[in-house]
């Protein structure tokens, strides 16, 4: 028997970040709330989390750790004088080992949805107005009208397709199932070398896979820096990916267990026969079936929904978060912050907004790419005056110690007042070493203060304040 309230002060419709944040925030603000989702985990259950943590970033970390210990056993043990002998990879316990993280997040939010109260509904949601909310349940297929004050729409995005390489299932594989993978092919091609295709493609490439990125942009990785993007597109070469830009797909076909593709670039026409094709084409918003068309939701050609500065949609009361709106990057962290502002705004009238200008952007690849700001070609395209500091990170000596010298720390300053304008980092463990540019920027720091902060020595974030000593050639080391 369900027992669902006569009426919420909320009813928020995704459990990803954005939208379990969402509902957690407004129910620890006293409002009645419920989630529904309907994620279904490999045995058909319900698995809280969205895609972020059940198919996207937290399984992949997972992997790509997992894959680094690997390597770093294989390829760099001797150097630190620790002979390994019989090494052998299981990747099915490989596996078993992310899909157990992924069972203990999911879990933690279900916990959390029941210490605040919060009802978690197993369903497939529609809205059919500002109040109404048509469910039908995930056990049984019943249906269910429920009446709600609020709506917070956070269903998050899902994998683009493309008509020339179709999902099998099989062979020809989305990012999910390339997750799950639990034998290593000898030869796996990627279409896309963006943020999801470079992430998946380190993984399997350290576990022993000849991995192809076939890239149809002439640019490699055109969103950071160009001075990190170079940077990366020479360490990832000497690692083995094989990336291939200009590259676009013509057409594939499955042959005897192999997946044959023909692509076209500036060299003219190529075929390539692949055990396993992961299609890595970027996501969009996932809002179809969302809506009846009656309730008269706004969305535009892309299918993202239309929203203001507030996250209000063109219905009363009813609000888009996450990926489905085109406020800020589609990241995580960004919807979990503008879960809290809506749930804050719709208790208390009123909350502290999100600064899409100092998100932190991630790629968890190895080493990893991190930045916030402004990048150098968009500080020129709009003639802003400014100042460049590089910092290598083998002129730190804990990387050097830690054989992972590779990267460097860029920071972009106001060449007139030096307030520190965009901070971007390539090397181990940058996803932890953006935080303090992060809230340098918040802070609205200059380099100069960046630059007279005491870092430990010797630790790899002293690049940080290396890069800003570099701006006035005040560092003490050649970088």
């Amino acid at each position: 028997m369900n027992n669902f309230k006569p009426i919420y002060d909320v009813i928020v419709i995704g459990a990803g970040p954005a939208g379990y944040v969402a509902a957690i925030r407004a129910a620890q603000l006293g409002l009645q709330v419920a989630c529904i989702d309907n994620w279904k985990n490999n045995q058909g259950e319900s698995s809280l989390g969205g895609t972020y943590v059940n198919a996207g970033s937290i399984p992949s970390v997972a992997l790509l750790e997992s894959s680094k210990i690997y390597h770093s056993l294989k390829e760099d043990a001797t150097k630190h004088g620790i002979e390994v002998s019989g090494l052998s990879l299981d990747v099915k316990k490989m596996i078993e080992r992310k899909d157990q993280v992924v069972s203990d997040l999911s879990g933690q939010i279900k916990d959390s949805f029941k210490y605040h109260d919060v009802d978690s509904i197993h369903g497939n949601a529609t809205l059919l107005n500002a109040t109404k909310i048509e469910v039908v349940l995930c056990e049984n297929d019943e249906k269910h009208i429920l009446e709600t004050k609020n709506v917070i729409l956070a269903t998050g995005s899902k994998s683009v397709d493309v008509a020339c390489a179709k999902i099998d299932n099989e062979l020809i594989l989305n990012s999910k199932m390339t997750l799950d993978m639990d034998a290593i092919p000898k030869r796996l091609g990627v279409i896309g070398a963006g943020i999801v295709g470079l992430e998946l493609a380190g993984i399997w490439n350290r576990l022993g896979s000849k991995v192809i990125l076939l890239e149809a942009q002439e640019e490699f990785l055109m969103t950071p820096d160009f001075q990190i993007s170079e940077e990366a597109y020479k360490l990832y070469c000497e690692q083995g990916l094989d990336l291939r830009l200009g590259a676009r797909v013509m057409s594939t076909k499955t042959v005897d267990d192999k997946v044959i593709v023909d692509y076209q670039d500036l060299k003219g026409k190529h075929r390539i026969t692949l055990d396993k094709l992961l299609v890595a084409t970027g996501r969009r918003p996932n809002t179809e079936f969302l809506a009846v068309a009656e309730a008269n939701l706004l969305l535009n050609e892309s299918g993202f929904i239309h929203v203001d500065e507030q996250c209000c949609t063109n219905l009363p009361n009813v609000y888009a978060i996450g990926d489905l709106t085109l406020l800020g990057p589609m990241l995580a962290h960004k919807g979990m912050e503008e879960g809290v502002f809506v749930a804050e705004r719709i208790a208390m009238g009123e909350s502290t907004p999100v600064d899409y200008n100092v998100i932190p952007c991630v790629i968890y690849t190895e080493p990893e790419i991190a930045w916030v700001g402004q990048t150098e070609q968009a500080l020129k395209a709009v003639n802003e005056p400014y100042k460049v500091g590089v910092f290598s990170l083998n002129t730190t000596g804990r990387g050097h110690t830690l054989s992972k010298a590779n990267g460097m720390v860029k920071i972009l300053s106001h060449a007139e007042t030096d307030k520190i304008l965009g901070i971007h980092i390539i090397g181990t463990r940058a996803s932890e070493l953006i935080a303090e540019a992060v809230l340098a920027m918040v802070f609205s720091a200059s380099s100069e203060d960046l630059a007279r902060t005491i870092h430990a020595h010797p630790s790899i974030s002293e690049a940080l304040q290396g890069a800003a000593l570099t701006l006035d050639n005040r560092s003490v080391f050649a970088s």
